[in-house]
């Protein structure tokens, strides 16, 4: 297959989009609960995607069992339960945590990918999360101190975003194995086709909060759009060319976006220390590309 252009800026632009996502899903949750929104959005996406697999179905026709495994780890681990868990942990607990914790995510998927894909892991890959980790602590907490935000909620939300970020680096490993025989495209509409039953079955019975008004429509639309359809479009173009390691902390971009939205939209202060953590971010990425080739063995 065709090796995309600087692959791992194109990761780090679907994460980017994914940033667009609590400014679009937070009014969503005063009407509809976790799992309906998801629902919601993922049959929206179906639409969207429906071209896609119905053109590419000589591509998924092909792939043998293990591949149609890994393909409902990504849909039913990436898309449906490790969506559920992080809004669980948001919901119980104090956000600021979760966020901190989901940061772990590249770890797992760096140890599976090593365990499953054989990808190499030297210094220059840790030296590299370090560095993007460093950045997205202080671009996520600036210089706010540690020791209130474990007062809240308890262990369970805690708990529950590390599950979010084990199954989110999970589906990033399973993710490239399956890019193997798949286009970037067909995986995309893999991811949520095979997630929608799964999310279907556990949203019987959830009841709408309050009555939906056309303005949370259209917000549902541009959440399954912008941050789904388009982020995940981009992020597995990305994906398909890069080592699912160096991959997972590309998606690390995805805080800043967030961090500028809520500083334009929810009128969020922005210390020194945060835009501090902006560059270090971006130049713990841009160092993903300056240094040996996303494909290459360390």
């Amino acid at each position: 297959m065709k090796t995309a252009s600087r692959p791992l800026l194109w990761v780090a632009l679907g994460a980017s989009l994914w940033g667009t996502d609590t400014v679009l899903r937070r009014p969503l949750t005063a009407v509809w609960p976790s799992l309906r929104i998801v629902l919601l959005e993922h049959v929206i996406l179906c639409l969207a995607l429906l071209p896609v697999l119905w053109r590419s179905r000589a591509e998924w026709r092909r792939l043998r069992g293990r591949q149609w495994a890994a393909v409902l780890g990504v849909g039913w681990g990436g898309s449906a339960l490790g969506t559920l868990c992080f809004t669980e942990a948001i919901r119980l607990g104090n956000p600021t945590v979760a966020v901190l914790l989901q940061k772990s995510q590249p770890v797992f998927a760096a140890l599976l990918a090593h365990a499953l894909l054989g990808e190499p892991l030297g210094w220059s890959y840790w030296r590299r999360l370090a560095l993007a980790l460093g950045g997205v602590y202080l671009l996520t907490f600036g210089n706010a101190p540690l020791a209130p935000w474990s007062q809240r909620g308890g262990i369970a939300p805690s708990l529950l975003a590390l599950a979010a970020a084990a199954l989110w680096g999970s589906a990033t490993v399973l993710g490239r194995f399956v890019l193997d025989g798949v286009s970037f495209s067909t995986l995309t509409a893999l991811r949520i086709f095979s997630a929608t039953p799964l999310l279907a079955l556990l949203a019987l019975g959830s009841p709408a909060r309050a009555p939906a008004s056309a303005h949370h429509w259209l917000l549902l639309l541009g959440l399954a759009l912008a941050p789904g359809f388009l982020g995940l479009m981009a992020y597995y173009r990305g994906l398909q060319a890069s080592r699912a390691a160096m991959a997972a902390i590309a998606e690390l971009s995805f805080p800043a976006t967030a961090a500028l939205l809520n500083w334009t939209l929810l009128g969020a202060s922005v210390t020194a220390l945060e835009l501090a953590g902006f560059a270090v971010l971006w130049i713990g990425i841009l160092s993903l590309n300056t240094g040996p080739r996303a494909t290459d063995q360390e």
